[in-house]
């Protein structure tokens, strides 16, 4: 069989994986991707007409990364929506807090950007290293750590061999599962991890709205769950939103069945006007509105020998706060930082204490904003008067206290924590 060898081989293509692709490749490392997802079609018409149903909220950190590898300036040109404020409310109670970006002086608070637009601009940048290969439309069977000689012959080191579908087994010193929430190679790696049930899920949908939304986000914590309305500018027009409605799993599937019929879909419009209360007026549901359940997961360790887990594979939270892709950016960066000053310094690859040192930046930090969407859930969720009164009183004292204002937009622009250099 053959056993090629690379300098990391990383599992999973998406956004994450394909970010440290991008950083590792670019410091001259030898990178194969291995991705069960096939490859993906032109991109002729992204970024235009319908918008995609998949996007995601990315801080000021994760942009500045992004335009440090020259991706942002491409995804920018064909379609990115930015939101200047974002308001959060409680349905059921008078408690508001509003953000605007000029509170901190900064042009936007956010962009929400089509995911697939979003793998095309990265996709393009990896296509122009030689030093990065791409193995699309094959899964790893298995996954083993072997002895080998090293490089130099003068002694032996211990590589991770992959086996893919095909029968063919790829080799490298260090092995990065970027492969989601269910990662198969976190499994194949014996790493467990713990499990939360939100006994939610969230649908998914695109609207138009008779009232622009003049580039705010906005959320309302329902007696269900959180409604969001993302902001999207389609044709230069503030009239397209992308919707996140976080509910109980079986009116999640109601919802997602009212989509299927153009009078359910008139419904679900109605349904989800109200739920915003009517702030941007009729809503015209434009695209299907599927739904998965929402389970909070966190792997028990981020490393092994030669092994660590990034994004989803890692840590997968409650969307309500859009965090997910930009903490899985923020893994992607912190671990390529450490290797390549590692490497500069002369470290073999695979060096434990590279590994050990980028978890022990990312996993408490993660942890703690899993923490924080377990309470906002519980809090939000709760059905007790002195509670509901209590949020309400706390989002409308937040909203007047314009110290404690600032530290959370600046945690929204995604500024805290040891933020890697290419993120500052």
């Amino acid at each position: 069989m053959d056993q090629s060898e690379s300098d990391v081989i990383i599992v999973g293509g998406g956004v994450v994986g394909s970010t440290l692709a991008l950083l590792l490749g670019e410091a001259g490392w030898q990178v194969a991707v291995v991705d069960a997802a096939p490859a993906p079609a032109g991109d002729a018409r992204l970024g235009q007409g319908k918008p995609a149903l998949r996007v995601s909220a990315l801080t000021a950190a994760s942009q500045r990364l992004l335009m440090a590898l020259d991706v942002w300036p491409w995804v920018a040109s064909r379609r990115v929506s930015a939101y200047r404020g974002m308001q959060v409310w409680d349905a059921e109670g008078s408690g508001e807090i509003d953000f605007d970006a000029d509170e901190v002086g900064v042009d936007a608070l956010g962009h929400i950007v089509e995911n697939d637009l979003l793998l095309a601009g990265l996709a393009r940048r990896l296509q122009s290293l030689p030093n990065v290969e791409w193995l699309q439309g094959v899964r790893v069977t298995d996954y083993e750590r072997q002895q080998s000689a090293a490089r130099d012959g003068a002694c032996h080191a211990s590589d991770a061999v992959i086996t893919l579908d095909s029968g063919t087994q790829r080799r490298a010193p260090l092995i990065v599962g970027a492969d989601g929430a269910h990662s198969p190679l976190r499994s194949l790696a014996g790493i467990p991890v713990s499990e939360r049930e939100t006994g939610q899920a969230a649908v998914v949908t695109t609207v138009r709205t008779a009232v622009g939304h003049g580039a705010v986000a906005r959320q309302a914590f329902l007696a269900t769950g959180p409604l969001a309305f993302l902001p999207l500018t389609v044709d230069g027009r503030d009239d397209h939103c992308s919707i996140v409605w976080s509910t109980t799993p079986g009116e999640a599937r109601r919802l997602t069945a009212l989509a299927d019929t153009e009078e359910g879909r008139a419904q679900l419009g109605i349904e989800l006007a109200h739920g915003l209360g009517e702030r941007l007026g009729d809503v015209e549901v434009i695209d299907a509105a599927p739904h998965f359940p929402i389970t909070q997961r966190h792997a028990q360790r981020y490393v092994d020998d030669g092994l660590a887990l990034v994004g989803d594979a890692a840590h997968s939270l409650h969307p309500l706060a859009g965090q997910g892709v930009n903490l899985g950016l923020m893994d992607a960066a912190v671990l390529a930082e450490e290797w390549v000053r590692a490497r500069r310094r002369g470290a073999p690859p695979g060096d434990r204490r590279i590994l050990v040192r980028y978890e022990r930046r990312r996993r408490n930090e993660n942890a703690a904003m899993l923490a924080a969407m377990q309470g906002f859930q519980r809090l939000f969720g709760s059905r007790q008067p002195a509670l509901r009164l209590a949020r309400n009183w706390g989002l409308s004292g937040v909203n007047r206290f314009m110290p404690v204002k600032r530290l959370l937009i600046r945690q929204a622009l995604g500024e805290y924590g040891d933020l890697p250099e290419r993120c500052r």
